[in-house]
């Protein structure tokens, strides 16, 4: 993970000062991409704790279209709280993007079922696209998408009589580069497996672009605490069986393996 705490640590020295809607302040850069191959480890932060049940059970909420926080909660994530009303709706985030996708005729597009059904029909098209940047329902949503658009690529085996290799880009809007990042890298690389075994492949590159990559200034302190400490080897993602689509996985399907970290470290979300 040093192209992430080479990011944390570049936007440290040289972020420009900035006002936010929340009106904690930044650091902010703009315009950053970093790629990790999947094969050399599972890309989860190891200079401090990262809270892996709660991202893939994020994920798996995602997965089926989800906007309610309850389920989270009854999980123990408690991720969005912040930003649920008092019955737990968010609007129209992720979830209802992904798989309920209201076209103006009055179809429902279900972009992850469609998306999974081309990579094995269509591998070399390059319409794997998905967003839930949804313009229409942006006024609606509780927070507009951060992790906003991901587009999936089939390339070439890793060795001659392989399988094909799938790789992720994801394109983030606005990242907290401490508190978001490490969370939103490991989701999509657990993303990019779940995808690759469903379709046949194996997993290849994520690739992480950020718009707005910033700190907030209230978390400057907890980013010298991470930057002064000594990473560890990256753990390996074991998934123990292969469902029969995309949208019936289990938190106990996934299991990281070797996963050395150093302690937690507390800050505060900006809302």
């Amino acid at each position: 993970m040093n192209q992430y705490l080479d990011l944390l640590r570049d936007v440290r020295r040289h972020g420009v000062r900035k006002t936010d809607r929340t009106g904690t302040g930044t650091l902010s850069a703009f315009g950053r991409q970093l790629r990790f191959d999947l094969a050399e480890g599972f890309p989860i932060v190891t200079t401090k704790r990262v809270f892996f049940r709660g991202l893939a059970e994020e994920m798996l909420w995602f997965l089926d279209g989800e906007t309610n926080v309850r389920r989270l909660q009854e999980k123990r994530v408690r991720i969005w709280d912040e930003w649920a009303d008092e019955n737990g709706e968010l609007g129209p985030v992720y979830g209802k993007q992904w798989r309920f996708w209201e076209a103006p005729d009055g179809r429902i597009i279900d972009q992850l079922a469609e998306t999974v059904e081309r990579l094995k029909t269509n591998p070399d098209s390059r319409r794997h696209i998905i967003t839930a940047w949804n313009p229409a329902d942006i006024g609606e949503m509780a927070l507009p998408p951060c992790h906003m658009t991901f587009q999936l690529y089939v390339g070439g085996p890793r060795e001659a009589g392989g399988p094909r290799t799938l790789s992720l880009s994801l394109y983030v809007r606005s990242n907290d580069l401490f508190l978001g990042a490490p969370f939103n890298i490991a989701q999509y690389a657990l993303l990019t497996h779940m995808l690759a075994q469903q379709t046949g492949y194996v997993p290849g590159d994520l690739v992480y672009t950020v718009g707005d990559a910033h700190l907030y200034l209230n978390h400057l302190d907890q980013v010298d605490e991470q930057l002064s400490r000594t990473p560890h080897p990256l753990p390996k993602l074991t998934i123990h069986r292969t469902p029969p689509s995309l949208f019936e996985y289990r938190y106990e399907d996934f299991e990281l393996v070797n996963y050395v970290h150093e302690p937690a470290i507390k800050a505060p979300v900006a809302v």
